[in-house]
Protein backbone atom coordinates (compact mmCIF):
# COMPACT_ATOMS: atom_id res chain seq x y z
CA UNK A 1 0.00 0.00 0.00
CA UNK A 2 1.52 3.07 -1.53
CA UNK A 3 1.75 6.57 0.56
CA UNK A 4 -0.75 7.97 -1.22
CA UNK A 5 -3.90 5.17 0.37
CA UNK A 6 -2.18 6.82 3.71
CA UNK A 7 -2.90 10.22 2.58
CA UNK A 8 -6.59 9.15 1.42
CA UNK A 9 -7.00 7.23 4.13
CA UNK A 10 -6.02 10.46 6.80
CA UNK A 11 -8.40 12.54 4.90
CA UNK A 12 -10.97 10.08 5.07
CA UNK A 13 -10.08 9.99 8.94
CA UNK A 14 -10.32 14.04 9.19
CA UNK A 15 -13.83 13.85 7.16
CA UNK A 16 -15.33 11.33 9.26
CA UNK A 17 -14.46 13.03 12.94
CA UNK A 18 -15.68 16.35 11.23
CA UNK A 19 -19.00 15.13 10.51
CA UNK A 20 -19.23 13.52 13.72
CA UNK A 21 -19.42 9.91 12.65
CA UNK A 22 -17.41 8.79 15.30
CA UNK A 23 -20.60 9.84 17.49
CA UNK A 24 -21.74 6.17 16.44
CA UNK A 25 -19.03 3.92 18.14
CA UNK A 26 -21.00 5.72 21.81
CA UNK A 27 -22.64 2.84 23.91
CA UNK A 28 -20.44 0.44 21.90
CA UNK A 29 -18.55 -2.25 23.65
CA UNK A 30 -15.32 -1.44 22.59
CA UNK A 31 -11.49 -1.35 24.22
CA UNK A 32 -10.70 1.44 26.15
CA UNK A 33 -7.74 2.14 23.49
CA UNK A 34 -10.16 2.52 20.87
CA UNK A 35 -12.33 4.75 23.23
CA UNK A 36 -9.71 6.60 23.43
CA UNK A 37 -9.10 7.45 19.78
CA UNK A 38 -12.88 8.19 19.87
CA UNK A 39 -12.91 10.98 22.05
CA UNK A 40 -9.83 12.17 20.45
CA UNK A 41 -11.54 12.43 17.65
CA UNK A 42 -14.58 13.77 18.10
CA UNK A 43 -12.82 16.70 19.57
CA UNK A 44 -12.20 18.16 16.08
CA UNK A 45 -16.20 17.66 15.38
CA UNK A 46 -18.43 20.54 14.27
CA UNK A 47 -20.30 22.03 16.36
CA UNK A 48 -22.87 22.18 14.42
CA UNK A 49 -23.39 18.36 13.37
CA UNK A 50 -24.15 17.69 17.23
CA UNK A 51 -27.64 19.53 16.41
CA UNK A 52 -28.46 16.20 13.36
CA UNK A 53 -29.08 12.53 13.95
CA UNK A 54 -25.92 10.74 14.58
CA UNK A 55 -26.14 8.40 11.11
CA UNK A 56 -27.27 11.61 9.39
CA UNK A 57 -23.68 12.64 9.90
CA UNK A 58 -22.72 9.11 9.11
CA UNK A 59 -24.11 10.04 5.60
CA UNK A 60 -23.36 13.45 4.89
CA UNK A 61 -19.70 12.60 5.88
CA UNK A 62 -19.56 9.27 3.12
CA UNK A 63 -21.04 12.15 1.07
CA UNK A 64 -17.84 14.40 1.27
CA UNK A 65 -15.61 11.28 1.08
CA UNK A 66 -17.12 10.81 -2.59
CA UNK A 67 -18.57 7.75 -4.64
CA UNK A 68 -16.14 5.20 -3.41
CA UNK A 69 -17.92 5.78 0.06
CA UNK A 70 -21.23 6.54 -0.93
CA UNK A 71 -21.24 3.17 -2.24
CA UNK A 72 -19.62 1.87 0.42
CA UNK A 73 -22.41 3.16 2.95
CA UNK A 74 -25.08 1.53 0.29
CA UNK A 75 -23.85 -1.87 0.63
CA UNK A 76 -23.34 -1.56 4.30
CA UNK A 77 -27.01 -0.73 3.87
CA UNK A 78 -27.75 -4.23 2.86
CA UNK A 79 -25.76 -5.10 6.10
CA UNK A 80 -27.66 -4.93 9.05
CA UNK A 81 -26.27 -7.98 10.29
CA UNK A 82 -22.83 -6.06 10.68
CA UNK A 83 -24.15 -1.93 11.48
CA UNK A 84 -27.13 -3.02 12.98
CA UNK A 85 -31.06 -2.16 11.98
CA UNK A 86 -31.49 1.11 12.97
CA UNK A 87 -27.94 1.98 10.98
CA UNK A 88 -28.94 0.34 8.12
CA UNK A 89 -32.19 1.42 7.99
CA UNK A 90 -31.30 5.42 7.64
CA UNK A 91 -28.40 4.33 5.12
CA UNK A 92 -30.55 2.76 2.85
CA UNK A 93 -32.02 6.41 2.25
CA UNK A 94 -28.49 7.34 1.50
CA UNK A 95 -28.90 9.65 -1.50
CA UNK A 96 -26.21 8.88 -4.17
CA UNK A 97 -26.49 12.37 -5.56
CA UNK A 98 -23.23 14.43 -5.91
CA UNK A 99 -22.38 17.23 -8.46
CA UNK A 100 -22.02 17.02 -11.82
CA UNK A 101 -18.78 17.05 -13.78
CA UNK A 102 -18.34 19.67 -16.51
CA UNK A 103 -20.93 19.66 -18.85
CA UNK A 104 -18.18 20.54 -21.64
CA UNK A 105 -16.40 17.28 -21.32
CA UNK A 106 -20.22 15.24 -22.73
CA UNK A 107 -19.29 15.76 -26.61
CA UNK A 108 -16.13 14.43 -26.18
CA UNK A 109 -17.17 11.32 -23.96
CA UNK A 110 -19.99 10.40 -26.74
CA UNK A 111 -17.76 10.31 -28.90
CA UNK A 112 -15.32 8.49 -27.57
CA UNK A 113 -17.92 5.92 -26.30
CA UNK A 114 -20.02 5.64 -29.32
CA UNK A 115 -18.14 6.68 -32.67
CA UNK A 116 -20.43 7.83 -35.39
CA UNK A 117 -23.49 6.69 -33.41
CA UNK A 118 -23.31 9.53 -31.38
CA UNK A 119 -23.79 12.31 -34.08
CA UNK A 120 -27.11 11.25 -33.87
CA UNK A 121 -27.55 12.61 -30.19
CA UNK A 122 -28.68 16.18 -30.61
CA UNK A 123 -30.00 18.95 -27.77
CA UNK A 124 -28.27 17.43 -24.94
CA UNK A 125 -29.40 19.54 -21.49
CA UNK A 126 -27.02 20.15 -19.02
CA UNK A 127 -26.82 17.43 -16.07
CA UNK A 128 -30.36 16.88 -14.70
CA UNK A 129 -29.39 14.22 -12.10
CA UNK A 130 -25.73 13.21 -11.08
CA UNK A 131 -24.76 10.15 -8.83
CA UNK A 132 -21.49 8.65 -7.50
CA UNK A 133 -20.85 6.64 -10.98
CA UNK A 134 -22.78 8.59 -13.78
CA UNK A 135 -25.39 11.27 -14.31
CA UNK A 136 -27.84 11.45 -16.69
CA UNK A 137 -28.66 14.15 -19.77
CA UNK A 138 -31.80 14.91 -21.66
CA UNK A 139 -31.12 14.76 -25.07
CA UNK A 140 -32.66 13.96 -28.67
CA UNK A 141 -32.31 10.93 -30.72
CA UNK A 142 -32.77 10.92 -34.52
CA UNK A 143 -34.52 7.48 -35.43
CA UNK A 144 -35.81 6.14 -38.93
CA UNK A 145 -39.84 7.02 -37.62
CA UNK A 146 -38.49 10.75 -36.56
CA UNK A 147 -36.68 12.51 -33.57
CA UNK A 148 -37.42 10.93 -29.70
CA UNK A 149 -36.82 12.46 -26.45
CA UNK A 150 -34.34 10.21 -24.50
CA UNK A 151 -31.88 9.78 -21.84
CA UNK A 152 -28.21 9.79 -22.05
CA UNK A 153 -26.54 8.76 -18.76
CA UNK A 154 -23.06 8.76 -18.96
CA UNK A 155 -20.17 7.24 -16.14
CA UNK A 156 -17.83 9.91 -14.86
CA UNK A 157 -14.45 10.63 -16.42
CA UNK A 158 -11.81 8.02 -14.89
CA UNK A 159 -14.46 6.92 -12.32
CA UNK A 160 -13.23 2.94 -12.88
CA UNK A 161 -9.42 4.47 -11.90
CA UNK A 162 -11.27 6.17 -8.76
CA UNK A 163 -12.73 3.61 -7.70
CA UNK A 164 -9.56 0.89 -7.56
CA UNK A 165 -7.61 3.55 -5.91
CA UNK A 166 -9.86 3.96 -2.89
CA UNK A 167 -10.51 0.38 -2.37
CA UNK A 168 -7.25 -0.32 -1.02
CA UNK A 169 -8.25 2.37 1.61
CA UNK A 170 -11.82 0.66 2.58
CA UNK A 171 -10.04 -3.32 2.88
CA UNK A 172 -7.82 -1.44 5.25
CA UNK A 173 -10.71 0.27 7.30
CA UNK A 174 -12.51 -2.93 7.15
CA UNK A 175 -9.60 -4.36 8.90
CA UNK A 176 -9.89 -1.72 11.68
CA UNK A 177 -13.18 -2.06 11.87
CA UNK A 178 -13.46 -5.76 12.82
CA UNK A 179 -10.55 -5.15 14.87
CA UNK A 180 -12.30 -3.16 17.53
CA UNK A 181 -16.10 -3.55 16.78
CA UNK A 182 -17.87 -6.69 17.51
CA UNK A 183 -20.49 -6.77 16.03
CA UNK A 184 -18.21 -6.57 12.80
CA UNK A 185 -15.76 -9.11 14.18
CA UNK A 186 -18.59 -12.25 13.57
CA UNK A 187 -17.86 -11.21 9.89
CA UNK A 188 -15.65 -10.39 6.86
CA UNK A 189 -15.06 -6.99 6.28
CA UNK A 190 -13.13 -7.89 3.15
CA UNK A 191 -16.22 -9.74 2.25
CA UNK A 192 -17.61 -6.34 2.59
CA UNK A 193 -15.94 -4.66 0.71
CA UNK A 194 -15.68 -7.67 -2.02
CA UNK A 195 -19.41 -7.05 -2.56
CA UNK A 196 -18.72 -3.22 -2.97
CA UNK A 197 -16.29 -3.67 -5.65
CA UNK A 198 -18.04 -6.53 -7.51
CA UNK A 199 -21.01 -4.08 -7.48
CA UNK A 200 -19.40 -0.99 -8.95
CA UNK A 201 -18.04 -3.38 -12.04
CA UNK A 202 -21.47 -3.99 -12.60
CA UNK A 203 -22.28 -0.17 -12.68
CA UNK A 204 -19.22 1.06 -14.41
CA UNK A 205 -20.39 -0.90 -17.53
CA UNK A 206 -23.92 0.56 -18.46
CA UNK A 207 -24.54 -2.38 -20.92
CA UNK A 208 -24.79 -4.53 -18.08
CA UNK A 209 -27.44 -2.27 -16.83
CA UNK A 210 -29.09 -2.08 -20.50
CA UNK A 211 -29.27 -5.83 -20.20
CA UNK A 212 -30.84 -5.69 -16.75
CA UNK A 213 -33.96 -3.19 -18.04
CA UNK A 214 -34.11 -5.44 -20.94
CA UNK A 215 -34.58 -8.66 -19.27
CA UNK A 216 -37.18 -7.02 -16.70
CA UNK A 217 -38.67 -5.46 -19.66
CA UNK A 218 -39.76 -8.86 -20.73
CA UNK A 219 -40.33 -10.36 -17.63
CA UNK A 220 -42.96 -7.53 -16.58
CA UNK A 221 -44.81 -7.72 -20.56
CA UNK A 222 -47.75 -8.93 -19.08
CA UNK A 223 -47.80 -6.67 -15.92
CA UNK A 224 -49.40 -3.30 -16.70
CA UNK A 225 -48.62 -1.70 -13.71
CA UNK A 226 -45.19 -1.56 -13.59
CA UNK A 227 -43.07 0.02 -16.29
CA UNK A 228 -39.47 0.52 -17.47
CA UNK A 229 -38.13 2.66 -20.44
CA UNK A 230 -37.07 1.22 -23.44
CA UNK A 231 -33.18 0.96 -24.47
CA UNK A 232 -31.66 2.50 -28.12
CA UNK A 233 -28.68 -0.15 -27.95
CA UNK A 234 -26.45 1.18 -31.10
CA UNK A 235 -26.62 4.16 -28.72
CA UNK A 236 -25.22 2.27 -26.16
CA UNK A 237 -21.73 1.42 -24.99
CA UNK A 238 -19.82 0.68 -21.86
CA UNK A 239 -19.94 4.05 -20.61
CA UNK A 240 -23.35 5.52 -22.33
CA UNK A 241 -26.90 4.52 -21.48
CA UNK A 242 -29.79 5.60 -24.03
CA UNK A 243 -32.71 4.84 -23.06
CA UNK A 244 -36.53 6.56 -23.68
CA UNK A 245 -37.51 9.84 -22.02
CA UNK A 246 -39.80 9.35 -19.12
CA UNK A 247 -42.37 12.11 -18.47
CA UNK A 248 -43.89 10.96 -15.31
CA UNK A 249 -44.37 12.78 -11.83
CA UNK A 250 -42.08 11.60 -8.90
CA UNK A 251 -43.62 9.62 -6.43
CA UNK A 252 -42.16 12.26 -3.92
CA UNK A 253 -43.95 15.06 -5.34
CA UNK A 254 -47.00 14.37 -3.34
CA UNK A 255 -48.35 18.23 -4.03
CA UNK A 256 -48.57 17.27 -8.12
CA UNK A 257 -50.21 13.89 -7.62
CA UNK A 258 -52.37 15.45 -6.07
CA UNK A 259 -53.18 18.20 -8.69
CA UNK A 260 -52.83 15.15 -11.42
CA UNK A 261 -55.90 13.70 -9.58
CA UNK A 262 -53.57 10.73 -8.88
CA UNK A 263 -55.05 7.90 -5.79
CA UNK A 264 -51.89 7.93 -3.73
CA UNK A 265 -53.34 5.13 -1.65
CA UNK A 266 -54.50 3.18 -4.46
CA UNK A 267 -50.51 3.95 -6.26
CA UNK A 268 -48.85 2.64 -2.58
CA UNK A 269 -50.56 -0.74 -2.64
CA UNK A 270 -49.86 -0.80 -6.86
CA UNK A 271 -45.71 -0.03 -5.82
CA UNK A 272 -45.82 -3.02 -3.21
CA UNK A 273 -48.25 -5.29 -5.15
CA UNK A 274 -45.94 -4.79 -8.36
CA UNK A 275 -42.65 -5.44 -5.99
CA UNK A 276 -43.43 -8.57 -4.94
CA UNK A 277 -44.77 -9.88 -8.24
CA UNK A 278 -41.49 -9.30 -8.97
CA UNK A 279 -39.87 -10.85 -6.24
CA UNK A 280 -41.86 -13.69 -5.75
CA UNK A 281 -43.41 -14.80 -9.45
CA UNK A 282 -40.21 -13.88 -11.10
CA UNK A 283 -37.40 -13.75 -8.77
CA UNK A 284 -36.06 -11.02 -10.64
CA UNK A 285 -36.76 -7.37 -9.20
CA UNK A 286 -35.22 -3.88 -9.69
CA UNK A 287 -33.94 -3.65 -5.61
CA UNK A 288 -33.21 0.36 -5.47
CA UNK A 289 -36.62 1.35 -5.13
CA UNK A 290 -36.35 4.93 -3.41
CA UNK A 291 -38.41 7.49 -4.17
CA UNK A 292 -36.05 9.49 -6.60
CA UNK A 293 -36.28 6.00 -8.82
CA UNK A 294 -39.54 5.56 -9.02
CA UNK A 295 -42.52 8.07 -10.72
CA UNK A 296 -46.41 7.48 -11.28
CA UNK A 297 -47.58 7.67 -15.07
CA UNK A 298 -49.69 11.05 -15.27
CA UNK A 299 -52.02 8.75 -17.38
CA UNK A 300 -52.63 6.76 -14.02
CA UNK A 301 -51.46 3.66 -15.12
CA UNK A 302 -49.13 2.60 -12.36
CA UNK A 303 -45.70 3.18 -11.27
CA UNK A 304 -42.57 3.81 -13.56
CA UNK A 305 -38.84 2.82 -12.40
CA UNK A 306 -35.24 4.21 -13.86
CA UNK A 307 -32.07 3.36 -12.43
CA UNK A 308 -31.28 -0.53 -12.59
CA UNK A 309 -27.67 -0.21 -11.64
CA UNK A 310 -29.27 -2.37 -8.68
CA UNK A 311 -31.12 -5.61 -9.60
CA UNK A 312 -31.94 -8.36 -7.05
CA UNK A 313 -32.01 -12.10 -8.04
CA UNK A 314 -33.72 -15.21 -5.89
CA UNK A 315 -33.86 -18.51 -6.78
CA UNK A 316 -37.13 -20.63 -6.94
CA UNK A 317 -36.56 -22.04 -2.79
CA UNK A 318 -36.11 -18.49 -1.58
CA UNK A 319 -38.99 -17.38 -3.78
CA UNK A 320 -41.24 -19.76 -2.19
CA UNK A 321 -39.46 -19.33 1.05
CA UNK A 322 -40.53 -15.63 1.18
CA UNK A 323 -44.21 -15.97 0.13
CA UNK A 324 -44.56 -18.40 2.59
CA UNK A 325 -42.97 -16.19 5.67
CA UNK A 326 -44.75 -13.66 4.58
CA UNK A 327 -48.54 -15.55 4.16
CA UNK A 328 -47.59 -17.12 8.05
CA UNK A 329 -47.57 -13.89 9.45
CA UNK A 330 -50.43 -12.47 7.26
CA UNK A 331 -52.27 -15.54 8.63
CA UNK A 332 -50.73 -16.08 12.20
CA UNK A 333 -49.54 -18.81 11.51
CA UNK A 334 -46.02 -18.86 13.38
CA UNK A 335 -45.40 -22.54 12.92
CA UNK A 336 -46.10 -22.52 9.57
CA UNK A 337 -42.82 -19.56 9.85
CA UNK A 338 -40.59 -21.36 11.78
CA UNK A 339 -41.05 -24.61 9.74
CA UNK A 340 -40.35 -22.78 6.12
CA UNK A 341 -37.01 -21.39 8.32
CA UNK A 342 -35.74 -25.26 9.47
CA UNK A 343 -37.06 -27.24 5.91
CA UNK A 344 -35.14 -24.57 3.86
CA UNK A 345 -31.59 -25.13 6.14
CA UNK A 346 -31.90 -21.39 7.64
CA UNK A 347 -31.72 -22.42 11.00
CA UNK A 348 -30.12 -25.72 12.68
CA UNK A 349 -32.00 -28.66 13.16
CA UNK A 350 -30.41 -28.51 16.62
CA UNK A 351 -33.39 -26.38 18.00
CA UNK A 352 -36.56 -27.05 17.93
CA UNK A 353 -39.79 -25.98 16.05
CA UNK A 354 -41.99 -25.13 18.76
CA UNK A 355 -39.14 -22.72 20.51
CA UNK A 356 -38.54 -21.13 17.27
CA UNK A 357 -42.66 -20.81 16.50
CA UNK A 358 -42.86 -19.44 19.95
CA UNK A 359 -40.13 -16.74 18.78
CA UNK A 360 -41.87 -15.59 15.98
CA UNK A 361 -44.91 -15.70 17.68
CA UNK A 362 -43.52 -12.88 19.89
CA UNK A 363 -42.83 -10.79 16.85
CA UNK A 364 -46.18 -11.35 15.03
CA UNK A 365 -48.44 -11.29 17.69
CA UNK A 366 -48.26 -7.12 19.17
CA UNK A 367 -49.20 -6.89 15.24
CA UNK A 368 -52.38 -7.73 15.91
CA UNK A 369 -55.17 -5.14 16.74
CA UNK A 370 -52.67 -2.24 15.55
CA UNK A 371 -53.28 0.70 13.30
CA UNK A 372 -52.00 0.45 9.63
CA UNK A 373 -50.01 3.60 10.23
CA UNK A 374 -48.46 1.39 13.26
CA UNK A 375 -47.58 -2.00 10.75
CA UNK A 376 -44.08 -1.36 9.87
CA UNK A 377 -42.20 -4.16 7.93
CA UNK A 378 -39.09 -2.27 8.98
CA UNK A 379 -39.64 -3.49 12.67
CA UNK A 380 -40.58 -6.82 11.60
CA UNK A 381 -37.98 -7.69 9.32
CA UNK A 382 -35.32 -5.99 12.22
CA UNK A 383 -36.74 -8.23 15.18
CA UNK A 384 -37.18 -11.13 13.03
CA UNK A 385 -33.41 -10.79 12.31
CA UNK A 386 -32.96 -10.78 16.16
CA UNK A 387 -34.54 -13.72 16.72
CA UNK A 388 -32.72 -16.15 13.71
CA UNK A 389 -29.69 -14.80 15.31
CA UNK A 390 -30.23 -16.17 18.85
CA UNK A 391 -31.23 -19.34 16.53
CA UNK A 392 -27.95 -19.53 15.17
CA UNK A 393 -29.17 -18.44 11.47
CA UNK A 394 -26.63 -16.98 9.61
CA UNK A 395 -26.96 -13.97 6.99
CA UNK A 396 -28.24 -14.71 3.61
CA UNK A 397 -27.08 -13.18 1.10
CA UNK A 398 -29.86 -14.02 -1.54
CA UNK A 399 -32.40 -12.57 1.18
CA UNK A 400 -30.25 -9.69 2.23
CA UNK A 401 -30.85 -7.29 -1.11
CA UNK A 402 -34.41 -8.38 -0.85
CA UNK A 403 -35.29 -7.05 2.78
CA UNK A 404 -33.21 -3.95 1.95
CA UNK A 405 -35.80 -3.55 -0.76
CA UNK A 406 -38.90 -4.25 1.37
CA UNK A 407 -37.88 -1.63 3.75
CA UNK A 408 -37.58 0.83 1.10
CA UNK A 409 -40.45 -0.06 -0.97
CA UNK A 410 -42.71 0.54 2.35
CA UNK A 411 -40.46 3.98 3.01
CA UNK A 412 -41.54 4.70 -0.18
CA UNK A 413 -45.15 3.56 -0.01
CA UNK A 414 -45.66 5.42 3.37
CA UNK A 415 -44.71 8.90 1.15
CA UNK A 416 -47.85 8.06 -0.81
CA UNK A 417 -50.05 6.99 2.08
CA UNK A 418 -48.65 7.55 5.72
CA UNK A 419 -51.45 5.22 7.13
CA UNK A 420 -50.13 2.55 4.25
CA UNK A 421 -50.44 -1.40 5.76
CA UNK A 422 -47.72 -3.57 3.97
CA UNK A 423 -49.68 -6.49 5.20
CA UNK A 424 -53.06 -5.38 3.77
CA UNK A 425 -51.47 -4.48 0.48
CA UNK A 426 -49.30 -7.77 0.31
CA UNK A 427 -51.92 -10.00 1.00
CA UNK A 428 -53.54 -10.62 -2.74
CA UNK A 429 -50.37 -11.00 -4.08
CA UNK A 430 -48.80 -13.83 -1.28
CA UNK A 431 -52.44 -15.77 -0.61
CA UNK A 432 -52.65 -16.11 -5.25
CA UNK A 433 -49.06 -16.88 -4.93
CA UNK A 434 -49.09 -19.35 -2.30
CA UNK A 435 -52.58 -21.38 -3.39
CA UNK A 436 -50.82 -21.68 -6.84
CA UNK A 437 -47.65 -23.20 -4.79
CA UNK A 438 -49.14 -25.51 -2.69
CA UNK A 439 -52.90 -26.11 -5.23
CA UNK A 440 -52.31 -28.96 -8.06
CA UNK A 441 -50.57 -26.61 -10.55
CA UNK A 442 -47.65 -25.91 -7.75
CA UNK A 443 -47.52 -29.75 -7.10
CA UNK A 444 -47.46 -29.88 -10.68
CA UNK A 445 -44.52 -27.20 -10.69
CA UNK A 446 -42.38 -28.87 -8.04
CA UNK A 447 -42.96 -32.26 -10.02
CA UNK A 448 -41.65 -30.53 -13.02
CA UNK A 449 -38.65 -29.05 -11.74
CA UNK A 450 -37.91 -32.93 -10.10
CA UNK A 451 -37.90 -34.39 -13.33
CA UNK A 452 -35.89 -31.50 -15.02
CA UNK A 453 -33.24 -31.89 -12.20
CA UNK A 454 -33.62 -35.57 -12.42
CA UNK A 455 -33.11 -35.51 -16.87
CA UNK A 456 -30.67 -32.94 -16.72
CA UNK A 457 -28.31 -35.19 -14.20
CA UNK A 458 -28.76 -38.12 -16.65
CA UNK A 459 -27.65 -36.18 -19.03
CA UNK A 460 -24.09 -34.67 -17.02
CA UNK A 461 -23.56 -38.34 -16.05
CA UNK A 462 -20.88 -39.46 -18.49
CA UNK A 463 -19.08 -36.39 -18.24
CA UNK A 464 -19.27 -36.60 -14.12
CA UNK A 465 -18.18 -40.35 -15.20
CA UNK A 466 -14.90 -38.82 -17.08
CA UNK A 467 -14.10 -36.38 -14.88
CA UNK A 468 -14.09 -38.68 -11.94
CA UNK A 469 -11.59 -41.17 -14.04
CA UNK A 470 -9.82 -38.23 -14.69
CA UNK A 471 -9.19 -37.17 -10.68
CA UNK A 472 -8.97 -40.91 -9.52
CA UNK A 473 -6.50 -41.32 -12.57
CA UNK A 474 -4.58 -37.82 -10.96
CA UNK A 475 -4.78 -39.01 -7.56
CA UNK A 476 -3.21 -42.42 -7.97
CA UNK A 477 -0.44 -40.22 -9.92
CA UNK A 478 0.12 -37.81 -7.15
CA UNK A 479 0.21 -41.43 -4.46
CA UNK A 480 2.34 -43.29 -6.60
CA UNK A 481 4.84 -40.04 -6.91
CA UNK A 482 4.55 -39.51 -3.29
CA UNK A 483 5.84 -43.05 -2.78
CA UNK A 484 8.75 -42.30 -4.61
CA UNK A 485 9.56 -39.54 -2.91
CA UNK A 486 9.35 -41.57 0.58
CA UNK A 487 12.49 -41.72 2.10
CA UNK A 488 11.53 -45.09 3.60
CA UNK A 489 10.43 -46.16 0.36
CA UNK A 490 13.40 -44.35 -1.61
CA UNK A 491 15.82 -46.21 1.11
CA UNK A 492 13.98 -49.31 0.94
CA UNK A 493 14.44 -49.14 -3.14
CA UNK A 494 18.13 -48.51 -3.01
CA UNK A 495 18.96 -51.19 -0.38
CA UNK A 496 17.32 -53.89 -2.51
CA UNK A 497 19.16 -52.30 -5.96
CA UNK A 498 22.53 -52.98 -3.43
CA UNK A 499 21.59 -56.13 -2.23
CA UNK A 500 20.21 -57.59 -5.82
CA UNK A 501 23.97 -56.07 -7.05
CA UNK A 502 25.85 -58.22 -4.33
CA UNK A 503 23.61 -61.00 -5.14
CA UNK A 504 24.81 -60.84 -8.95
CA UNK A 505 28.48 -60.57 -7.90
CA UNK A 506 28.56 -63.60 -5.48
CA UNK A 507 27.00 -65.10 -7.74
CA UNK A 508 29.44 -64.42 -10.41
CA UNK A 509 32.54 -65.76 -8.21
CA UNK A 510 30.49 -69.16 -7.50
CA UNK A 511 30.16 -69.66 -10.84
CA UNK A 512 34.27 -68.68 -11.53
CA UNK A 513 35.15 -70.79 -8.93
CA UNK A 514 33.31 -74.15 -9.61
CA UNK A 515 34.76 -73.58 -13.04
Amino acid sequence: MGLGTYLRLARAGYVLAREGAFSLAEGQPIPPSARLLVAMARLIEKRDVRKTGRVTRLANALTRLGPVYVKFGQVLATRRDIVGFAVASDLAALQDALPPFDARLVPGLLAEALGDKAASLTEISPPLAAASIAQVHKATLATPDGPRIVAVKLLRPHIKERFLRDLDGLYVLAGVAERFLPSARRFNGRQVVDALARSAQLEMDLRMEAAAISELKDTLRDDGDFHVPEVFWEQTARAVLTTSWIDAIPVRDTEALDAAGIDRPALANTLIRSFLRQAIGHGYFHADMHPGNLFADRNGRGIVAVDFGIMGRIGRREQRFLAEILYGFITRDYRRVAERHLDIGYVPDTHTIDDFAQAIRAIGEPLVGRGADEISMARVLAQLIEVTELFDMKARPELVLLQKNMVLVEGTARILDPRFNMWTAAEPVVSAWVRRAVGPQGKLDLAREAAEEALDLVRRLPSIARRAETVLGRLEADQIRQSRRDPLIETLKWGTLVAMGLAIIALVIVIKGAL
